[in-house]
This record gives structure tokens, sequence and C-alpha cells, in this order.
């Protein structure tokens, strides 16, 4: 008889939860009711996995150097296993992330069940909550979140793999341009641009076109202006003009030379100067490596 990792913890895993990480059915039950505290629960439990993984591979990281190094076979299944390990300890011991998670969703739940109106945005929590790197979703952006990323990763994985480049960098792009699909330029008749990239239009564009406030940088110091973009009639139309961007541009010839490396091709994305922000790199990169993300793919279920 196989004892436990960890002696086990006051609450079993709910039925919604994941017992191995590349059970894509297992939490199932958020996407069809996020108020369940089933759910909850069991999505509290991936955000303790998830800041498990990441000590487990700080520390895979840190003993890189050390002895020989592993083969790219080693490397898998040590990701394989620092996974599933860390999904078994979340399911069996309280880190207090999770906990602090539970109470906070089933407190916007409840407010939400009280009004019959979803509970306010930016109920997140505190930062002094937060471990460091680590930057916890709220139930509206995590929700948001998911919404975003099942709508628009299609598209952005096929055009990405025609680049040769990872999607995971194009879609904190999209997810930062347009935040989370919650901030867009809107046509005359009050439609969304379906503007995933912010790509202005000037002269040479002849398609319809979408106006919005924007901040602009200009030696440092920011200015908002009123800027005209270029409006589309689908997601796939948005994803597939942004790529013959980055394809016909030499200015972004270093973003696509990253291919399979999202990390170079932010910093690349940054350094070619497609945004004014001075910080247009940096808040990628808080994107990429945050929790809302991770979580958002793992719900909606999409694979990369």
């Amino acid at each position: 008889m196989t004892r436990p990792i960890l002696p086990a913890a006051q609450m079993p895993a709910p039925a919604s939860a994941a017992n191995t990480y590349t059970d894509v059915n297992g939490l199932a039950a958020i996407k069809k009711d996020p108020n369940s505290p089933q759910a909850i629960h069991a999505l509290a439990q991936q955000v303790d996995a998830l800041f498990l993984q990441m000590m487990l591979k700080s520390m895979r990281d840190a003993s890189a150097d050390e002895g020989e190094a592993n083969s790219n076979e080693m490397g898998m299944y040590q990701d394989m296993f620092d996974k599933q390990i860390a999904l078994n300890l979340s399911q069996h011991s309280d880190l207090g992330l999770g906990s602090l998670l539970t109470r906070q969703m089933s407190a916007a739940a409840a407010a939400s069940d009280a009004t019959g109106a979803p509970a306010p945005a930016g109920s997140s929590i505190g930062a002094a909550a937060r471990p460091a790197g680590a930057a916890l979703a709220s139930t509206t952006m995590l929700q948001s979140a998911t919404e975003f990323v099942s709508q628009v990763l299609p598209a952005i994985r096929s055009a990405a793999q025609a680049l040769g480049v990872s999607p995971l960098g194009m879609l904190a792009q999209a997810a930062l341009e347009t935040g989370w699909g919650k901030r867009m330029a809107r046509t005359s008749d009050g439609a969304p641009s379906l503007n995933l990239f912010g790509i202005k239009a000037d002269e040479n564009w002849d398609g319809a076109r979408a106006s919005a406030t924007s901040v602009e940088f200009d030696g440092g110091v920011a200015t908002q202006r009123q800027t005209t973009f270029r409006a589309y009639g689908s997601i796939e139309e948005s994803v597939g003009d942004f790529a013959n961007l980055l394809k016909n541009s030499p200015r972004y010839a270093r973003a696509v030379s990253a291919g399979g490396n999202a990390q170079a091709y932010i910093r690349s994305i940054g350094q070619s100067g497609y945004a004014t922000d001075p910080e247009y790199a940096n808040k990628l990169n808080d994107i990429l490596n945050g929790s809302t993300l991770r979580l958002a793919l793992n719900v909606s279920h999409e694979k990369l």
C-alpha cells in the first residue's frame, strides 16, 4: 500500500479537480459553473500548483550548471515529474495562496448571487499577499482572459505556425494591446475594430477604420492622442494582417527569427520600436510569465 506524499488535507480534492496535470477534462466544471464551491476550490488548487511549479523550475534552473548537462529527454521527464508533484502537493497540502484565493472568489461569487450581477472588477488579491514574480488573477480578470484566449488563440496559433514563431509571444501582445479583449477601438457605428495588435491606419490603408484615444510616448513623456486604427471584419483577418506585417517588414526580422523562443520574440519586438512605450517589452514579459495567461490556457483547454 502506497502512502501519500503528505498527510491528507482537511478538504478532499473536488470532483472537478484534475488528478493528473495532463487531464484536460478535470477542470471542465469551472467553465460550466465558475461560481460553484467545487470549481472555485479546483481553481485555487491550480494556483497553488502553478506556484509550486515555479519554485521547482527555479531550483532546477539554479542547479542546471552542476554536473553533466541533461539530455532533452531527461529535461522533458523532469518537467513532467515536477508538474505532477506540484499538482499532488497542491491537493494534499495548503500553501495559503489557494485558501486566500478561495475566500476572495467565494466572496465575489456570493456578491454576484446576491445582486444578480457580476462582482465588481478589480477585486484582486492585495499586493502583500502576492509571491514575488507571480501575478495572481482576480475572478473577473481570469474569466475575461479565458474567454479571450478561447476566441483568439486558434487564429494566432495558425499564423504563428506559418511564421515559425511561438504563439505565446503573439498572444501576450494581443492581450496587452486590447486589455484581454476589453479595450478596443470602435468604428463610427460603434462596432469593435477587432484590431488585436494596435495597428494604426496610415495613408496606405484603404480598409475600414476605427478611432480611439491612445497613449503615446515622446522622449519618455506620455501624452494622450486621438488615433485612427485599422478595423477588421474578423479575428482571423486581424491576425493575418499582423502576421503579414511581421513577415514583410525588415524592422521585425529579428522577432520572426526568434522562432519558438517567446522571450526572444518579445525582446525583439520591444527593441524594434513597435510601440512608443519604453516599458512595452517589460509589460509583455509580465503577461507572458504571469499566472493569468497560464490559468486561462489551462481553463480554456487550449493547446499551443
